[in-house]
């Protein structure tokens, strides 16, 4: 069975922030398989470009298109918000998925770093989702809501640091934050959910995946 019978996203746009490498790629795949219009948005403009020219070139009835936008500023989250509704009237998918993390031992953990995992991972979240709502809300309607998907992590549930303190906060602080944000949009007719993946291998997780026995510990 395909993709597009077992949930049809034809006729939908959905916005995939950090789509262009990792989880959000992964994801921005699948919609496309299932028929979605995807806006693949990242720091990278030219990574952005090269992913949605690569996944289009995959044949999937759904299409990509690929641009810069950054969520780690007041200011890139309103350039962002403006990009998506230069875009399209209205949003049925947001996923959440563009984050960072850092790893040093503790004691040695620079304060700059968690600022950093802090903005990107929970205050890019939430303020790019708060401007997007008008754009949610138009997509949204009693048979059909508007969804909210937020990547975590299993390590915003379990208490494994690994040396990435401010990473494990920020996820647990996403999983909290969207069972706010589910409770308080329910009644706009938008739904939001949390994914919490286990380890994948990429360039953000090279401290946990990149070494073969680290890796199997982890992933253990």
């Amino acid at each position: 069975m395909t993709p597009e019978k077992l949930f049809g996203l034809a006729g939908k746009t959905a916005l995939v922030t950090g789509g262009a490498t990792g989880i959000g790629r992964m994801a921005a795949e699948g919609l496309m398989a299932a028929g979605a219009r995807v806006l693949i948005a990242s720091r990278k403009e030219e990574a952005c470009q090269a992913a949605a020219a690569d996944l289009n070139a995959l044949g999937w009835s759904g299409k990509a298109e690929g641009f810069a936008g950054d969520v780690s500023s007041e200011d890139g989250v309103a350039a962002l918000a403006r990009e998506v509704a230069d875009r399209t009237d209205s949003l049925p998918i947001l996923m959440n998925n563009a984050g960072t993390s850092w790893g040093a031992p503790l004691g040695e953990f620079p304060h700059s770093a968690w600022e950093r995992v802090m903005r990107v991972n929970v205050t890019g979240l939430f303020q790019l989702t708060q401007s997007l709502l008008s754009l949610l809300e138009a997509a949204a309607d009693d048979d059909d809501p508007a969804r909210v998907v937020n990547v975590g992590s299993v390590m915003g549930e379990t208490a494994h640091g690994d040396r990435a303190y401010s990473y494990a906060a920020s996820k647990a602080a996403v999983h909290h934050l969207t069972r706010i944000l589910a409770k308080e949009l329910a009644h706009k007719r938008i739904t939001v959910n949390a994914l919490a993946p286990g380890p994948f291998i990429s360039n953000m997780t090279a401290f946990a995946t990149a070494d073969e026995d680290v890796r199997s510990r982890v992933g253990a």
